[in-house]
């Protein structure tokens, strides 16, 4: 079976950390975040992957190349202009000629793609989607279901008062390759919106999968911050390495024996950790950087190469690579683009997003 994952938007939910770098490149624990779903998708068998990207997203064909490096093979179907949902995975139709999935790829899951493939054969659907329950589901697409799976009704970003079920459309979805034909050549169309009300309202056998498997979608810096955190703490996600309240330290990296760590904790390659610097997980650090003399981190996302001079204080924020903050400087509840420097003794107020390349006094 191939698999679709779309990975053209423009993530402009995340920015400031995706100004320059598109969502799939990401870091995740200090990986990029498409290594794992790939990853994932490959140890359910998925070893074709299609990938619809547009121009926003060059960077990931340089940096996976063919994806013999990580067993699977990659073909990369671009879009001239955004065609949305079902009209990025439209352009792709060449490659799809019998049962396959689409992934959304701004989705962190340890979904059973397998079962999920086996439910949507058992039942002869033409569509199968995935589903997850959420405390609020005003923000996505609630699908309603009869008591066999079946789907009786989609409501996209309901209103409080439309609220009837918990269940929201999570991203993932099996289809027949006939629903293709339901998809107009080089037109900017949804899955969600357009193509799959169309296939019930004509009666088409679409299905829904529940399951409890862990989903993020980390389409704001607040979800990416929370992936962090369910990742360190260990919330039984079974593709990951850190556990538990561990920490885990890289290759030629330096930590001072005065420094203070409560894990979780992950300190990637070649960073220095320095005289009494206090790290209050859950915390990352990118690979390159250094942490200088009495700084705080708490329940942070460093990426590489950024410094971190005397007596700063790090809390709640997310850093792109790059940043410098300057000694004495104060950083709470804020996300940073890549490069951006803060200047000595300069208090960032919580809800700050600085741009790539800035200076804060």
């Amino acid at each position: 079976m191939k698999a679709v994952i779309l990975v053209g938007g423009e993530a402009t939910r995340l920015r400031p950390l995706t100004n320059d770098i598109p969502k799939a490149m990401v870091p995740v624990l200090n990986k990029p975040f498409f290594e794992y779903v790939i990853r994932h998708l490959s140890s359910h068998g998925i070893k074709d992957i299609v990938l619809a990207q547009s121009r926003f997203s060059r960077s990931v064909e340089s940096y996976y190349g063919n994806g013999s490096q990580f067993g699977v093979r990659l073909i990369y179907s671009m879009e001239d202009s955004p065609l949305g949902t079902a009209g990025a995975v439209k352009n792709a139709e060449d490659y799809l000629n019998e049962t396959f999935l689409v992934l959304n790829g701004d989705i962190f899951t340890n979904l059973d793609v397998a079962a999920m493939i086996a439910f949507h054969r058992a039942r002869k659907a033409k569509v199968t989607i995935a589903l997850t329950p959420v405390a609020d589901p005003t923000s996505y697409g609630l699908i309603e279901t009869s008591d066999q799976g079946r789907v009786t009704r989609f409501v996209e970003k309901p209103g409080r008062d439309q609220i009837t079920t918990n269940m929201i459309n999570a991203g993932t979805y099996v289809l027949e390759p006939e629903v293709m034909a339901s998809i107009p050549h080089q037109t900017k169309f949804s899955f969600e919106r357009e193509l799959f009300p169309q296939l019930l309202s004509r009666g088409a056998p679409v299905y829904a999968y529940p399951s409890a498997a862990y989903w993020m979608d980390i389409g704001t810096p607040e979800k990416y911050l929370q992936l962090h955190r369910d990742l360190l703490c260990s919330k039984d996600i079974q593709h990951t390495s850190p556990a538990g309240e561990g920490i885990v330290i890289g290759a030629q990296s330096s930590v001072d024996s005065t420094s203070q760590m409560k894990g979780p904790i992950l300190i990637g390659i070649n960073c220095t950790i320095g005289h009494n610097a206090r790290l209050i997980g859950p915390v990352v650090i990118g690979a390159g950087s250094t942490i200088s003399e009495d700084v705080v981190i708490e329940s942070s996302v460093i990426w590489q190469n950024v410094r971190l001079e005397a007596r700063v204080e790090l809390r709640d924020s997310i850093l792109a690579s790059g940043c410098c903050l300057k000694a004495g400087c104060i950083v709470h509840g804020s996300v940073l683009g890549s490069n951006v420097t803060v200047a000595s003794g300069a208090k960032l107020e919580p809800g700050s997003r600085l741009p790539p390349s800035t200076e804060k006094t």
